[in-house]
C-alpha cells in the first residue's frame, strides 16, 4: 500500500490535497470566528468565579453550549440556519452571490478566501513534499498557521489553544527525526521562545513599551520545534522583512496609522510556512550569494 501511495502522480496528489483543503478551510472559518469568542467567555467565567463571593452573576444561559460544533452555523444578520447545500466551500458563496438566501444580507468574502487559501496552500505542500506521512503532518501545521494568522489579524491574539498543541506536535513529529533531528527540534523550541523573549525585554527596557505579545514567543517556539533551530534565523529575517514591507505599504496607502501596532504573528506564520517548503533552498542560495557555499 505504501508503494502505491508513493507512486501517486504529483498533480493527482496536489488535487486531492486541494479538495481536502477546501473542506478544512470551511472548518477553519468556524475556528477563526468562534475560538476567540469561546476564550473571551471562558475568561469572563473565570472572573465570575473569582468574584463569586461578591455576588457575581451566574454564567449566562447558552454560553456553555457554544463551541466549535454547536450551535450550527447561522446568518449573522437574520439567524437563518445554514443548510448543507449553502455550506459547500466556495461554490455555495458563488451560487448565492455572497448573500444570505433568507434575508439577502451580505456574506463576507473572507469565508471563500480562507477556503481558497487553504486549498492552494495544501496543494503546494502536497506537490512539494510528495506522498509521505510527513506531508500529512505538514498539512496540519499549514492549517493551524492559517487559523493563527487570521485570528491574530482580527484580535491581535495567538491563542494558547493553538500555539501550545502546535509546539508539542512539532516535538512529537520529530521524535524520530521526521523533519529534523529531535535534538535540533528541542533546541529550536527553546531558542525560538528565548530569542523573541530577549528582543521583547530589550525593546521594553529601551522604549518602555511592549513590542510584541507572548503568543509570538510561543509561535516561534512551535516553528523551532517543527523545523529545528537552524531555521530560526531565516524565519525571523523573513518575518521581519515581510512585516516591514507590509507596514510601510499600508502606511503609504493610508490604510494604517503610525504608532498603531501591527500583529507580528501572521508574518511569523508566513515565514515558517515558506521555511517548511523552501527553507533549505533559500539558505543554500544565500550562502552561494555570500560566497560561503
Amino acid at each position: 500500500m505504501a508503494d502505491v501511495i508513493a507512486r501517486l502522480d504529483p498533480a493527482l496528489l496536489a488535487g486531492g490535497a486541494a479538495l481536502l483543503g477546501l473542506v478544512v478551510g470551511s472548518f477553519l472559518n468556524v475556528v477563526i470566528l468562534r475560538l476567540p469568542v469561546m476564550l473571551e467567555r471562558r475568561w469572563r467565567a473565570d472572573c465570575r468565579q473569582l468574584l463569586a463571593g461578591e455576588g457575581a452573576p451566574a454564567v449566562p444561559a447558552g454560553e456553555a453550549d457554544f463551541n466549535l460544533l454547536r450551535p450550527g452555523s447561522t446568518c449573522p444578520h437574520c439567524g437563518h440556519a445554514i443548510r448543507p447545500w449553502e455550506n459547500i466551500p466556495v461554490l455555495s458563496w458563488l451560487l448565492l452571490r455572497g448573500r444570505c438566501s433568507a434575508c439577502r444580507g451580505t456574506i463576507s468574502v473572507r469565508y471563500p478566501l480562507v477556503e481558497l487559501a487553504t486549498a492552494l496552500l495544501s496543494a503546494a505542500v502536497a506537490w512539494r513534499l510528495g506522498a509521505q506521512w510527513t506531508t500529512l503532518a505538514a498539512l496540519g501545521l499549514t492549517w493551524t498557521l492559517i487559523a493563527l494568522t487570521v485570528i491574530d489579524f482580527d484580535h491581535q491574539l495567538l491563542p494558547d489553544a493553538l500555539t501550545l498543541p502546535l509546539l508539542w506536535a512539532g516535538l512529537l513529529v520529530n521524535l524520530d527525526g521526521a523533519l529534523v533531528p529531535y535534538r535540533n527540534a528541542l533546541l529550536g523550541a527553546v531558542a525560538g521562545y528565548g530569542v523573541l523573549w530577549g528582543v521583547f525585554q530589550a525593546f521594553r527596557l529601551l522604549t518602555g513599551k511592549e513590542g510584541m505579545g507572548y503568543g509570538d514567543f510561543k509561535l516561534l517556539a512551535a516553528l523551532g520545534a517543527w523545523l529545528g533551530w537552524q531555521a530560526l534565523p531565516l524565519i525571523v529575517i523573513l518575518a521581519s522583512t515581510l512585516g516591514a514591507l507590509t507596514g510601510g505599504l499600508l502606511i503609504l496607502l493610508r490604510r494604517h496609522h503610525q504608532g498603531v501596532p501591527i500583529p507580528f504573528g501572521p508574518f511569523l506564520a508566513a515565514a515558517g510556512w515558506i521555511a517548511l517548503l523552501w527553507g533549505a533552498d533559500l539558505t543554500r542560495a544565500y550562502l552561494r550569494y555570500a560566497g560561503l557555499g
